[in-house]
């Protein structure tokens, strides 16, 4: 992927309709970590959104915890595209 050389930063959510009351962070990292959680989500076919911003923020949680509610809009939204675009390929 493009953007993977000058990665400096990762963080993988998880969200679980019906299990998850909102999304967790399930990892976070900085420099070779970051860019080992973005070669295993290439790997498993997760999707990226590369945003440092959004990034920065969500790397204040701790692992295992809820994101912000100041949060849930924004990534509501981009769950919403990922969902979008895996119903456009049949993946859900």
């Amino acid at each position: 992927m493009e953007f993977q050389h000058k990665l400096k930063l990762a963080v993988a959510l998880k969200y679980t309709q019906d299990e998850d009351v909102s999304p967790l962070v399930v990892a976070s990292g900085r420099g070779a970590l970051a860019q080992a959680l973005v070669k295993k989500a290439m790997d498993l076919d997760i999707p990226i959104h590369p945003d440092g911003e959004l990034a920065e923020l969500l790397s204040e949680v701790d692992v295992g915890h809820s994101i912000p509610e100041e949060l849930y809009e924004v990534v509501a939204q981009i769950m919403a595209m990922v969902y979008r675009m895996d119903m456009a390929v049949g993946r859900k």
